[in-house]
């Protein structure tokens, strides 16, 4: 771990700073400890495990989900997400040196596109990647072994300093609009993903996908209105053309994976012809701090 992010961490029992006891040593570290002598050992895949207390009450993605969501995204399907999203942060960081802060990274993907893509820039980039489940953490970890990689609940106050970071990605995740002003520095972005009205619709229903509900980007930026103002808005169209089991994964990687079953979900694809053409539409909003402008 890089020492930057290190001094940017806060210990989610005592909020002091949370730092690596392994005097430089390792890399990855094994251990965080704050000078009240809370301390976390990393797992051996590599990211630290956050949660205190009673945990969360937030339901976490299965591995089931995660190793849909990995098949699906390594078939390439999003990328052109992924490089919109790299190409609308990248742009963001100071010329010198970056923190980035992924609220919800999943399995990592996005941010290994954004890392790479930010590596040809003069900008040195340090990372923070934050999810509430362990099994896609396991998968972050191991893909982004330079990130230090925390499972933490972004409904509860982030285990990240204030002022601290420059920019903060939010990518189909959970949204914290008090925590995410607070951790950013004056003049800092927020790059929020969402899905548009119309996602997926030639496959959610015969899925049971979750549909997008009419006025959901009216809200979101109501939600975000008392700390952040719109600076810019993208909408993406990407048009797949899908095989059978690619449709199942894709349903069950996202937040329908929750309650749906995989051998109904097989019975309702059964009359799928070989390929399914879908149109995949998002938008890619950057959010500046409200009165704190760059």
């Amino acid at each position: 771990m890089p020492s930057s992010p290190a001094l940017a961490l806060r210990c989610p029992v005592c909020r002091s700073p949370l730092g690596t006891a392994d005097a430089g040593r390792a890399v990855p570290p094994k251990v965080l400890v704050c000078a009240s002598g809370h301390s976390f050992d990393a797992a051996k895949q590599g990211y630290f495990n956050l949660l205190v207390g009673k945990g969360t009450s937030f339901e976490a993605d299965t591995a089931e989900m995660v190793a849909a969501r990995v098949r699906f995204l390594e078939s390439g399907h999003y990328r052109p997400l992924a490089d919109a999203v790299a190409a609308a942060v990248v742009p963001l960081f100071p010329a010198e040196a970056a923190t980035l802060l992924d609220s919800g990274t999943g399995t990592g993907h996005y941010l290994r596109v954004l890392l790479d893509t930010a590596g040809a820039a003069p900008a040195r980039v340090t990372a923070i990647g934050l999810d509430i489940s362990k099994f896609a953490m396991r998968r972050a970890a191991r893909l982004n072994p330079e990130v230090t990689n925390l499972v933490c609940d972004v409904w509860q106050p982030l285990p990240v300093g204030d002022d601290s970071v420059d920019v903060v990605t939010v990518i189909f995740a959970p949204r914290n609009p008090s925590e995410f002003a607070r951790v950013l520095r004056p003049g800092g972005r927020l790059v929020v993903v969402t899905p548009r009205a119309g996602h997926l619709a030639a496959i959610a229903e015969q899925t049971g996908m979750l549909g997008i509900e009419a006025g959901k980007d009216d809200r979101l930026i109501d939600a975000m209105s008392a700390q952040f103002r719109v600076e810019t808005v993208r909408d993406l169209d990407v048009p797949l053309t899908l095989a059978p089991r690619e449709v199942a994964d894709l349903a069950y990687m996202g937040p329908a994976g929750h309650h749906l079953d995989r051998d109904e979900l097989a019975a309702r694809l059964a009359g799928l012809t070989s390929s399914s053409a879908v149109e995949a539409r998002f938008r890619i909003t950057v959010f500046c701090l409200a009165g704190r402008p760059r």
